[in-house]
């Protein structure tokens, strides 16, 4: 009598592994899509970067920063720095505020004219942050320090967090696609 010896995969082992399958691409994608989002949302801050590096070296008083603020926003047609996934970068004339507004059909699944806002901080002392206007007005003259930039998204948990969330206007990006720093 000869014996026949079983080659392969049963029909049911095969169906146990595409459901196996299924359902790791059912958890994989939305996450993938999610951190597609995060590395686009991630550029804005990329073209802020000289934005901020300008108010940090040249806006010395008020009305240096009214200066800074008017001729960078009256470049690239009034929209201050733009890129692919960025349609606006741009500065307020009195806070130094930068607003950085996304363009939806670029980045993907977030709100129409999302925006991130970074609001720039004077370390005065050993650990108090005062907001950049007001350490150029009179009350502060003569102080000098360090800048450092409070973020927000719809949350401003982590500038809060800081002592650094006076003034700072809360963006309209889900905190869930916002970098670490601006939750």
């Amino acid at each position: 009598m000869k014996r026949s010896l079983q080659k392969g995969f049963t029909l049911i082992e095969l169906m146990i592994v595409v459901a196996i399958i299924g359902i790791l691409a059912a958890v994989a994608l939305p996450a993938y899509q999610d951190y597609t989002i995060r590395a686009r949302i991630t550029e804005g801050l990329s073209v802020a970067a000289d934005a901020k590096t300008q108010i940090g070296t040249s806006a010395t008083t008020a009305t240096e920063l009214t200066a800074l603020a008017t001729s960078w926003n009256a470049q690239g047609g009034s929209t201050g720095a733009t890129s692919k996934y960025v349609s606006s970068v741009r500065m307020d004339a009195t806070t130094g505020e930068i607003t950085v507004t996304y363009n939806r059909e670029n980045v993907g699944a977030i709100p129409d004219g999302a925006t991130l806002n970074l609001k720039p901080f004077m370390s005065v002392g050993t650990s108090n942050f005062v907001a950049l206007d007001t350490a150029l007005g009179a009350g502060y003259s003569g102080e000098t320090g360090a800048i450092d930039w409070a973020c927000a998204s719809v949350a401003n948990t982590v500038a809060t967090a800081r002592g650094m969330a006076t003034g700072l206007t809360a963006g309209t990006l889900p905190a869930k696609f916002a970098p670490s720093e601006c939750r």
